[in-house]
């Protein structure tokens, strides 16, 4: 199929022409079977024939996550015996979004996480080694087990954490590649350093991240990636997805942004004034879900701040491009004059040796900016001041250092691992905000 019949290899007129075509499907299925899109086109007046290009879509409203917790059911555009699968991910009002799954919807993952899988330049005889759930409602886990499934590559389902299992794996079956949050590689690292283990050696030689950055905005390994590296030389794939969109961006052997599907999505950047920002800057990442019959979605605004690359990548690809996600739009920090987001704090703390864990809060302050705590867990005790040295690493990474202090590692780690929580908490956010 690659690359001669895959879209993402054509001309960007090409592609451009392509999308416009499955926009113009998506907006009449979304008008004849959405209960949802059917209010919100007769309430705006929008004649779905008259959004012709991609261009057009500023004439119609956002859908937000807050829609979806609202009025989640009418969002379902099959009967519910058409439903496979049911999956929830997070929402913004407390309890979970449920989102339902056809056949034809897990086909579209399979086929997402194949293409994804392939770009990350897995091929049948690969061996991928698991260490996320595929339970608990998750899509990820189980669109990453249908997705090599199609590719025709294997894979070891093994779940998150528990290092001992991992290696106990890696050593017994010799998977090539792993897939995991990033920082998990630290811990899998520290393990076989404590248990003897000779991992540089180890059969795995690709490391495909979900979850967290690898990559700063000009493509150059973050500091978490550069740890990562500078322990284990492995290839690291950095890869962004949400439930909402259907879609994983995987970068390829150049690393330089997650590839869009244009088969599968439309995405938009858009600025603070809700209209799209130049190629290149910063702004809020929009979708368009193409091909989805259970739950699709129209201009649904992710919260997620990245910028659209258009120039075509040196693996020959011409469809747009995705950088490394600066942040969640709905968690930047106001800290002393400073905007910042929290995976720059998350890097620098991810670089410091003794720090074992942490959980950053941010809150409201008396004069109306943010208060932001860092609750620190140290793997050994230090003789020297412990708060003192970690503000100073943040004032010569971020310019500003937030409060600090200093706790039972066990105590941070009760915070991070909730009970029935499917990822680590790192952030959380007290902040009251105006609705």
């Amino acid at each position: 199929m690659y690359p001669h019949d895959d879209i993402e290899f054509q001309s960007v007129e090409t592609i451009k022409e392509f999308q416009e075509q499955k926009l113009n499907t998506a907006l009449h299925y979304l008008k004849d079977h959405s209960p949802y899109y059917q209010r919100t086109f007769d309430k705006y007046h929008i004649n779905v024939d008259k959004i012709k290009t991609l261009d057009d879509l500023v004439k119609i409203p956002f859908t937000e996550k807050k829609d979806l917790q609202l009025f989640n059911e009418e969002f379902l555009c099959v009967p519910k015996e058409k439903v496979i699968d049911y999956i929830t991910t997070s929402g913004t009002l407390g309890d979970p979004v449920t989102f339902c799954c056809t056949e034809q919807d897990l086909q579209r993952l399979a086929y997402n996480e194949k293409k994804s899988f392939a770009c990350a330049g897995l091929h049948p005889g690969n061996i991928l080694q698991l260490m996320t759930t595929i339970d608990k409602r998750f899509m990820a886990g189980l669109a990453y087990f249908l997705g090599i499934r199609e590719l025709g590559a294997s894979i070891i389902r093994v779940g998150n954490g528990i290092p001992e299992l991992q290696w106990d794996t890696i050593e017994r079956i010799k998977p090539d590649s792993v897939m995991c949050v990033p920082s998990f590689i630290l811990r899998l690292i520290q393990w076989a350093e404590d248990h003897g283990i000779d991992y540089r050696n180890s059969s795995v030689k690709r490391i495909i991240g979900i979850g967290e950055g690898l990559r700063n905005q000009d493509f150059s390994l973050n500091l978490l990636g550069r740890k990562i590296k500078e322990k284990w030389d492995v290839d690291l794939y950095a890869t962004y997805s949400s439930t909402e969109m259907g879609a994983t961006f995987s970068e390829c052997q150049y690393g330089q942004g997650g590839h869009v599907h244009p088969e599968l999505i439309i995405v938009e950047i858009i600025g603070d004034d809700d209209m799209p920002v130049d190629d290149g800057q910063v702004g809020e990442v929009v979708v368009t879900t193409l091909g989805v019959e259970g739950m699709p979605l129209l201009r649904f605004r992710t919260g997620d701040m990245c910028a659209k690359i258009v120039e075509p990548c040196k693996c020959g690809r011409n469809s747009y491009r995705l950088t490394p996600l600066v942040g969640r739009k709905n968690n930047m920090i106001k800290l002393k004059g400073t905007t910042l987001y929290p995976p720059a704090i998350n890097d620098v703390l991810d670089n410091i040796e003794n720090v074992e864990n942490y959980v950053v809060t941010v809150q409201d302050s008396e004069s109306g900016t943010d208060d932001v705590i860092v609750k620190v867990g140290l793997k050994h005790p230090v003789e020297y001041d412990a708060v003192k040295a970690l503000k100073d690493r943040f004032r010569a990474h971020l310019r500003v250092a937030p409060k600090v202090v200093i706790a039972d590692p066990a105590e941070v780690h009760a915070i991070n691992f909730p009970a029935k929580s499917r990822k680590p908490v790192k952030f959380i956010d007290l902040r009251k905000r105006e609705s």
